[in-house]
């Protein structure tokens, strides 16, 4: 979909025509009744399914979940996975170009989830889908489940919201202001405009992205794959680095190949403004409202979205039957890692 319209946001900033991103599998059925959105977190893009190939430097993001006789079965369902407004691949973002023909860097505006799921709605119209069949996603794609089913309900028959909660939390909010913080320290950040130059924020996006994986995992986990050892041979106590830097670091550079550092801020601080209940009376009177059925699932080990929050999630939902909790010793990536027992879960809410 390329310049749908002029989208003002919800913090009162406005974009010229927004472009949308997508893939889709499978068949639209003539009524659009067999179609399912799946909505990416931080990282991701729209390629949840699918091998390397151009402009994909790495497999889809959730293996074995969608194609044909998957939990998200292709043979049964239009499946439809948008690149999300703000981001890196293809939907507008920091990096676009600007109706005044300059990247909008530092300009591009203060956006929300519910920003994001009004330029989602506007992919579907363009799709010709009145009422997703079901909308799933998990973190930050959970944000936007939870916005779709409390802000166009009659769009939504079913929902599967996995390691999410109603509202950003202080902690997953100061978490998210220092890895920002350490984008906007970098010297050659460039206060947001730095696209003209040789360099942008490597080192300070490196940093945001090692402090964000070890809140993605746990400290069992890292203690088991690294413990105190060295990388290789390096010896720390001689200058070199313990596998646990290695491995963050390794991290780091991966995302730099594939992020843009403005979307990750502008991605970052909308998750921080996600509170589900804004504007509609709180987040009790907010999912009080919510008709579709929503199967809720949560990890474990999660210690950026802990299982507390999807209990008061599954409480507060009318049509939430509980929580399906996922054991796994990953902590939040479990989402992506678990995939064998969520998408059963998901193939049984789909059902």
């Amino acid at each position: 979909m390329t310049g749908a319209q002029e989208l003002g946001l919800e913090a009162g900033g406005q974009l010229g025509p927004v472009d949308v991103a997508y893939e889709s599998w499978g068949e639209l059925d003539a009524t659009s009744s067999n179609a399912v959105l799946v909505l990416h977190a931080l990282t991701g893009d729209s390629h949840v399914s699918g091998p390397t190939g151009p402009g994909h430097r790495s497999p889809g993001w959730w293996p074995g979940v969608i194609g044909p006789g998957a939990p998200i079965d292709t043979d049964r369902f239009f499946v439809v996975c948008p690149n999300v407004l703000g981001g890196c691949q293809g939907t507008t973002g920091p990096a676009s170009v600007a109706p005044d023909g300059k990247r909008y860097g530092s300009r591009f505006p203060i956006i929300t989830i519910r920003d994001q799921v009004r330029v989602e709605a506007l992919l579907a119209d363009h799709l010709g889908i009145g009422r997703w069949a079901a909308v799933v996603g998990g973190s930050m794609g959970g944000m936007r489940v939870l916005e779709w089913c409390a802000g166009t309900p009659e769009r939504v028959e079913r929902a599967v919201v996995i390691a999410v909660g109603a509202a950003a939390t202080a902690e997953q909010i100061g978490l998210c202001s220092l890895q920002v913080r350490a984008i906007r320290a970098d010297p050659a950040f460039a206060g947001g405009d730095y696209y003209d130059n040789a360099e942008g924020p490597v080192q300070g996006m490196a940093i945001a992205r090692g402090m964000g994986q070890i809140s993605y995992r746990t400290a069992s986990e890292l203690d088991q794959r690294f413990g105190r050892e060295g990388q290789g041979e390096e010896q720390p106590l001689k200058g070199g680095r313990y596998s646990i830097e290695s491995y963050l670091e390794h991290q780091g550079d991966t995302l730099l190949r594939r992020f843009d550092a403005n979307s990750y801020i502008v991605l970052s601080e909308a998750m921080n403004h996600h509170d589900v209940g804004r504007g509609r009376g709180g987040i009790a009177a907010a999912l009080s409202a919510v008709q579709a059925p929503i199967s809720v699932i949560g990890i474990s080990s999660d210690r950026l979205y802990p299982v507390e929050l999807q209990h008061e999630l599954a409480r507060l939902l009318p049509s939430a039957s509980g929580v399906r909790i996922v054991e796994s010793s990953v902590g939040h990536d479990g989402f992506l890692v678990e995939t064998a027992v969520i998408g059963a879960w998901i193939a049984e809410a789909l059902a």
